[in-house]
């Protein structure tokens, strides 16, 4: 059996290799002859799994190692009764942390405080509902958005939505929809000229959802005129390819590595793996903690570091993962030859660091720690999930 992988993939050879021969392909442009020959294809959200890329091959699944599915073909996977499985949740967590240290940025950059501030998420899925938990524990008040959801009904009772009129009144806006074109609820330029010229003074907008979701022509003209307003773009439309005067003008812009946490993509493939499992009638072999080496776990033993007096939680927070690196990565490539900038913001993404989440980073030195910071920057430690231990 022959297993087609984006190279982007960690661990696939230790998933995979037990089920078949696992091939690394390019993400962006995979090579039609080995698709052609392959039994499985795994891929990431930059490689689009359509009849043009399918046709005449042997593949009967495709699973992608991500939450969004609008790169897949669903309808002609259907069709050609190939099997199909996707990563929901994989990387929550990755794109709440990285949501959570663009706003301890900006908080800094831009002199306001987050507590009593008001967030509207747009989309309360997995990364909306978690990003909602940790918000509420960081003091802020938030207006949840997701028309399709409150229609259903299939949502906790607890959920309290509100209109997207309310929500975009918020003093922060973050968007995590999926992207589609099409229905009563399309996604496709969501955030149009007209929401974006109607955000409160002062207001934050982030999108880590999808490019499209956000016009990004009618953002670049907005924030000509409202120099008060706030921008993190993680994503783009018509990425690789990234719009130099919008990136100009936003606060943060990063080249879509919201979500690329290593345990968010560690997590995917696995999900992935299982899927492959059911698929082909097998056991799962290997479990998802055997997949991380403790080597990688992160300690930082501030009771060695007696020296070490951070005075906010931001500051230990950017030890951890220094979104200003992924901002700085992505201005230098901008500033490639206008040929080699797609390839410069893959390579962004395929030469990536090692990212942990929160929750997986331990804090030594409890007494050191409350000595030198306030009580309430101890408590916006633990909502973003650290642990803190003597």
């Amino acid at each position: 059996m022959k297993i087609l992988v984006d190279e982007n993939i960690p661990m696939a050879e230790a998933c995979f290799g037990s089920l078949g021969t696992v091939i690394k392909v390019p993400g962006r442009d995979p090579d039609a002859d080995l698709v052609k020959h392959a039994d499985a294809l795994i891929v990431r959200s930059i490689t689009k799994v359509t009849e043009a890329l399918l046709a005449g091959s042997r593949v009967r699944f495709v699973g992608t190692a991500t939450i969004g599915v609008d790169h897949i073909d669903q309808g002609y996977l259907q069709q050609e009764k190939i099997a199909f499985s996707s990563a929901p949740g994989c990387n929550a967590q990755s794109v709440v942390d990285y949501v959570m240290a663009a706003l301890l940025e900006l908080e800094s950059a831009r002199d306001f405080t987050l507590a009593n501030r008001s967030i509207g998420i747009i989309g309360a899925g997995n990364v909306g509902s978690r990003l909602q938990a940790v918000s509420e524990q960081l003091g802020l008040r938030v207006l949840l958005c997701d028309p399709p959801q409150q229609e259903s009904g299939q949502h906790p009772a607890s959920a309290q939505f509100v209109s997207a009129d309310e929500a975009w009144q918020a003093d922060i806006v973050s968007l995590h929809v999926p992207y589609t074109q099409e229905g009563r609820h399309a996604t496709h330029h969501l955030a149009d000229e007209h929401r974006l010229r109607s955000m409160v003074p002062g207001a934050v907008l982030i999108n880590t959802s999808r490019g499209p979701v956000l016009d990004n022509m009618a953002l670049a003209r907005v924030l000509d005129e409202r120099y008060d307003l706030a921008a993190v773009l993680d994503v783009w439309e018509g990425e690789p390819f990234v719009n130099i005067e919008l990136a100009s003008k936003v606060d943060i812009a990063t080249p879509h590595i919201a979500g690329y946490s290593f345990d968010g993509k560690v997590r995917g493939t696995w999900m992935i793996y299982q899927a492959l499992c059911r698929h082909l009638g097998c056991d799962v072999s290997i479990q998802e903690a055997d997949l991380i080496d403790p080597k990688l776990n992160l300690l930082l033993d501030l009771q060695g570091e007696q020296t070490y007096n951070p005075a906010t939680a931001r500051e230990l927070i950017t030890r951890i993962y220094n979104i200003h690196e992924d901002d700085v990565g992505l201005r230098t490539s901008l500033r490639l030859p206008r040929e080699r900038r797609a390839q410069g913001f893959d390579a962004l993404r395929r030469q990536y660091r090692v990212r942990r989440e929160f929750n997986t980073v331990t804090l030594r030195g409890r007494a050191h720690l409350e000595s030198v910071l306030a009580e309430q920057e101890i408590n916006r430690l633990r909502a973003l999930g650290l642990k803190i231990v003597p």
